[in-house]
């Protein structure tokens, strides 16, 4: 199984595992990640989050730059009998768990039989903050978690904080703009997944006819697609018809607004 080309990933661009698996981009974040845990671990974070500036530095600054900043939480959970650490953001949809990424990392972890990740290639889309190709990653599967580019650093920071040591197959990160060039740099005769993940990707954006389209790209014969979603909107119903046209569908799993399908192409 070919991974993502080079022109788009960030992280290993061949399948190995443990230390081999990073790149220096990888290890330079994880050294990042560990001076912040260390300074959380010796006392209060300082509140700006970042090394004082020189008072030139400071004169050079627009009168209009904002001045934000911000701690990021850590939410805790617990998966496949193992902690899981997952530094979230405040400045971004991709910096927060949703409740559709607990509902499927839930069905996945309690329907290993039904619906085995062990030895699988596994693409996520959308993959935020990273929890869902965690889990995947634990239960055996080689995971590729994709998003856009500016999100990728934390994304990879919390893969690599709760696989390393733990899978088989260490997970990449690459990344994946909907709809954007998608046959150039992810060539269907060569890119093929076992499966496809999406957790509440389908939210109040401009880009549900873009998603359409790379959840089709990458859904070929032999591929299923999970995807799962709370409803909240109109235009989810929507696209959820949309979505029920363009594959063959059924629920893994329903409550209230939850709903979890299962998909594949139609040939």
């Amino acid at each position: 199984m070919d991974t993502l080309s080079t022109c788009c990933v960030e992280g290993p661009s061949s399948l190995r595992s443990g230390e081999e698996g990073k790149d220096e981009e990888e290890k330079e974040g994880e050294e990042e990640e560990e001076k912040e845990e260390e300074k959380e671990d010796g006392g209060e974070e300082d509140i700006e989050g970042k090394k004082d500036e020189s008072a030139d530095q400071k004169l050079q600054r627009p009168a209009w730059v904002p001045c934000f900043f911000y701690k990021a939480d850590k939410e805790v959970y617990n998966y496949v009998g193992q902690e899981i650490i997952i530094r979230c953001g405040l400045d971004s949809y991709a910096g927060m768990i949703w409740p559709a990424a607990l509902a499927l990392c839930h069905y996945l972890d309690t329907h290993r039989e039904q619906l085995s990740l062990m030895d699988k290639a596994v693409l996520e889309i959308g993959a935020g903050t990273g929890l869902l190709s965690v889990v995947a990653t634990l239960l055996g599967a080689w995971v590729t978690a994709t998003d856009l580019p500016e999100v990728l650093s934390n994304l990879s920071a919390n893969l690599n904080r709760n696989t390393r040591g733990h899978c088989r197959y260490t997970p990449q990160v690459a990344s994946l703009p909907w709809g954007d060039g998608l046959e150039r740099c992810y060539p269907t005769s060569v890119y093929r997944y076992d499966y496809v993940l999406a957790a509440d990707v389908v939210y109040h954006h401009d880009f549900l006819d873009e998603l359409l389209v790379t959840m089709k790209h990458f859904c070929k014969p032999g591929t299923t697609l999970i995807w799962a979603n709370k409803v909240r909107y109109e235009t989810d119903l929507t696209f959820m018809e949309k979505f029920k046209k363009a594959f063959n569908t059924s629920i893994l799993a329903e409550d209230d607004e939850m709903k979890i399908f299962m998909a594949t192409c139609r040939v």
